[in-house]
C-alpha cells in the first residue's frame, strides 16, 4: 500500500495554488481551443470528464508526454499484457498535435485520454471515474498535484524510463522539497542512466533503479500497406533517403546535400519530414530558391521522375517514408537543438546520420555510434559533401534489397527482452481490481 504524503511548505504552496488556479483553468483550455492549441472535441478530457467507456476489471494509468514517450511504452504495455491478460489501461498525453497518432498506434487493450489539468476537482473527477489499480509516469512529466492526489488514494505509484539532464536537475532543485516530499511515494523507481539516477537520489528518490532507455524496444511505427505500395509504385526503382523532425538548421545542409545528389546520373530522392508541418509554405520556398523541385504531400501532388524533394508535411506518416528509405538524416542535430529520437528509423532497421547537437539523446546516440548505427557529422564546412557521400554509400551498400542494419536490430531485441524483469516488476505493484 502506498504510504500517503507529507506535505512539507513548497508542497503546501503548490496545492493551495493549485485550488486558487483552478476557477481560471476552463477559461484558460476555451482560448487555447480557440487558437487550435487544444482539441475542441476532446478538450473536457482536460477537466477529467472522460469521453470512453472504462474497461471492466484492472486499469492501470500510464502517461507520457506525447507521442515519442507513448510508442516507446507500447512494448512494456503489450509485455504486461501477456503476463497478465485481464489488464486495461488508459494511457494519457498532453500534446494535441499527436493525438490522433497515439489513437492510431495504441495496443488492443489501451485507450487514450488526455491529461486532466493539475486542479483537484479534475484530478478526482479523473480517479473516480477509471479507479486505476496502478499509475506509471514515463519520462519527464511530473505533475505534483497529480501525484499527490493519486498517493493520497493508496494507489500505487512507478516512475520509469525518467531521464534527467544536468540542465533539467538544475531547475528542478529549487523545487528539491517537493521532490523530497513525492519520490518516497513511488513503489518504483527506474532511471535511463547513472547519470538520471544520481539526479533522481539527489531530489529524493530512495532507490533509483536503472533501466535501459524505452525507446529502443519500441515496435516499428506503423503505415498504411496501400499508401505504401501506392508510393512505391510512383517512385519506382528510386533510391530514397528520409531527413526527418528537421528545423531550419538542419534543411540549410539538407537542401545543399540534395543539390550536390541532383547532379548524379541516378539521383536519389530526398524525402523531407519537417518537425512542423505548418511550415510547409517556408520550406517550399527555400527549396525553389536553391533551385530544386518539389512534390508537396499535403497538396496531393505526386513525386515524378523530375523531382528532387518530396515534402512529407503530414502527421502520424514517418513509418511510411522509412519504410521506403535506404537511410535517415536525424533533425533538430544541427543547429545547438539537442536531437530528436532515433531509435524510430533505427526500429525499422535503418543506419542514421546526425549532426553533433544530440543532449537531449545523448546515451542513445553514444551507443548507436558505438554499435555502428549512427554517425556523426560535424558542423564544419565539409559537412554537406560528408552526408552526400554517406547516402551514396548506402545506396549502394543496399542495392541488393538489403536495407537492414544487423547491429540495429540486435539492440532492438536485447532491449525487448529487457523488458520483461520490468513488467513483471510493474505488474506486483498493481492493486486488486476494485
Amino acid at each position: 500500500m502506498t504510504s500517503r504524503p507529507k506535505a512539507g511548505a513548497q508542497l503546501k504552496a503548490y496545492l493551495g495554488l493549485r485550488v486558487m488556479l483552478q476557477p481560471l483553468m476552463p477559461l484558460i483550455l476555451r482560448r487555447r481551443v480557440a487558437r487550435g492549441k487544444d482539441d475542441p472535441a476532446r478538450w473536457q478530457e482536460k477537466m477529467g470528464c472522460a469521453s470512453v467507456k472504462r474497461p471492466p476489471g484492472t486499469v492501470i494509468w500510464v502517461h507520457a508526454v506525447g507521442l515519442g514517450e507513448v510508442m516507446a511504452l507500447r512494448p512494456l504495455l503489450a509485455e504486461m499484457f501477456r503476463q497478465s491478460p485481464n489488464i486495461s489501461f488508459v494511457i494519457t498525453s498532453t500534446a494535441r498535435s499527436s493525438a490522433a497518432v497515439i489513437g492510431d498506434n495504441l495496443p488492443a487493450n489501451s485507450v487514450h485520454q488526455f491529461l486532466p489539468l493539475d486542479g483537484p476537482r479534475y484530478v478526482r473527477r479523473f480517479l473516480d471515474y477509471w479507479q486505476p489499480s496502478l499509475s506509471i509516469l514515463s519520462e519527464q512529466d511530473f505533475w505534483p498535484g497529480v501525484i499527490y492526489d493519486t498517493a493520497n488514494r493508496d494507489i500505487p505509484l512507478a516512475y520509469i524510463n525518467a531521464r534527467i539532464a544536468a540542465e533539467s536537475f538544475a531547475k528542478r532543485k529549487k523545487m528539491r522539497s517537493i521532490y523530497r516530499d513525492l519520490l518516497p511515494k513511488f513503489g518504483l523507481i527506474a532511471a535511463q542512466d547513472e547519470g538520471s539516477s544520481q539526479f533522481l537520489a539527489k531530489l529524493g528518490a530512495p532507490a533509483p533503479q536503472i533501466f535501459s532507455s524505452l525507446k529502443p524496444a519500441a515496435e516499428p511505427l506503423k503505415a498504411d500497406e496501400n499508401d505504401l505500395s501506392c508510393f512505391k509504385t510512383q517512385i519506382g526503382a528510386r533510391n530514397v533517403w528520409v531527413a526527418a523532425s528537421t528545423h531550419v538548421e538542419d534543411e540549410t545542409y539538407v537542401f545543399a546535400v540534395q543539390t550536390l545528389l541532383s547532379d548524379e546520373a541516378d539521383r536519389p530522392l530526398l524525402i523531407i519530414v519537417p518537425r512542423v508541418p505548418k511550415r510547409s509554405a517556408e520550406i517550399r520556398d527555400r527549396i525553389a530558391e536553391v533551385g530544386l523541385t518539389c512534390a508537396q504531400r499535403s497538396q496531393n501532388e505526386r513525386p515524378g521522375p523530375e523531382t528532387d524533394v518530396y515534402l512529407a508535411d503530414t502527421f502520424g506518416e514517418l513509418g511510411l517514408w522509412y519504410r521506403v528509405a535506404k537511410i535517415a538524416f536525424m533533425g533538430a542535430s544541427f543547429g545547438g537543438l539537442g536531437g530528436h529520437n532515433p531509435w524510430e528509423p533505427v526500429c525499422l532497421g535503418l543506419s542514421i546520420l546526425h549532426g553533433p547537437a544530440t543532449h537531449n539523446f545523448a546515451a542513445d546516440y553514444i551507443n548507436l555510434g558505438r554499435a555502428g548505427v549512427a554517425e556523426l557529422i560535424e558542423e564544419t564546412p565539409e559537412a554537406t559533401q560528408r552526408i552526400a557521400e554517406k547516402v551514396i554509400k548506402a545506396i549502394l551498400v543496399t542495392d541488393n534489397g538489403d536495407r537492414k542494419n544487423s547491429n540495429a536490430a540486435q539492440l532492438v531485441s536485447d532491449a525487448r527482452a529487457a523488458l520483461v524483469p520490468l513488467a513483471s516488476q510493474l505488474i506486483f505493484l498493481k492493486t486488486p481490481s476494485p
